[in-house]
């Protein structure tokens, strides 16, 4: 399964990268790559009026349309020689602030449906997205104590089986099939097992 998804995401990273190339070519490097992040960012809010709204396909467009700005930033910056720090906290950040955005309009749209019990999956699946990126963030932290390949790292906080990138695909799929509801349960299921993954695998590499 991971196998297939990085595939898939080298072969969009190509697509993204080609087309950095040449919006970088026209501007003549003048948009900043943190500027794409926070467009990428801004644009979140009409989406979750739009699943609020119950404005499926529109939703689900603009998510993929503006979901390649994850990659278009990062590409961007790799073009003008402004990789950073800065920007890789600020492109991590903006990605929670994402999801909560678009889990508001779920919740919303849950609400509106007269189905509120279902805004307890959406809060469970926004938490446990947190939670992944939280476990993630303290496993550097507590690995970076301990001597281990640059590898072994990755490898431990790429397990799992809801990665931001997917947990969005199913966000996506969740809305052009009009079966919101159950796709939130399902990311709420699997971001909680992916998070205690992540755990457990960070855990044993410490005890070991």
């Amino acid at each position: 399964m991971d196998m297939v998804l990085d595939r898939c995401k080298h072969a969009l990273r190509a697509v993204v990268r080609q087309f950095a190339r040449g919006l970088n070519r026209v501007t003549r490097g003048h948009i900043h790559p943190n500027t794409v992040t926070l467009i990428g960012l801004a644009m979140h809010i009409p989406i979750a009026l739009a699943i609020a709204a119950n404005m499926r396909i529109t939703a689900a467009l603009l998510l993929v349309i503006f979901g390649l700005f994850d990659t278009l930033d990062g590409e961007l910056a790799r073009l003008q020689h402004r990789a950073s720090a800065a920007g890789m906290l600020l492109d991590s950040t903006t990605d929670r602030m994402k999801e909560v955005i678009l889990y508001m309009g779920v919740a919303t749209n849950f609400i509106i449906a007269e189905q509120p019990w279902f805004c307890v999956w959406a809060v469970a699946a926004v938490g446990g997205s947190l939670l992944v990126s939280y476990v993630n963030a303290w496993g550097e932290v507590v690995l970076a104590q301990k001597p281990a390949s640059k590898h072994a790292v990755n490898q431990t906080f790429r397990g799992g089986l809801m990665r931001f990138e997917v947990r969005m695909v199913f966000l996506i799929i969740g809305l052009l099939s009009n079966q919101l509801a159950i796709t939130v349960v399902i990311i709420a299921v699997l971001v909680w097992i992916t998070a205690f993954q992540r755990l457990v695998g960070i855990y044993r590499r410490v005890q070991a």
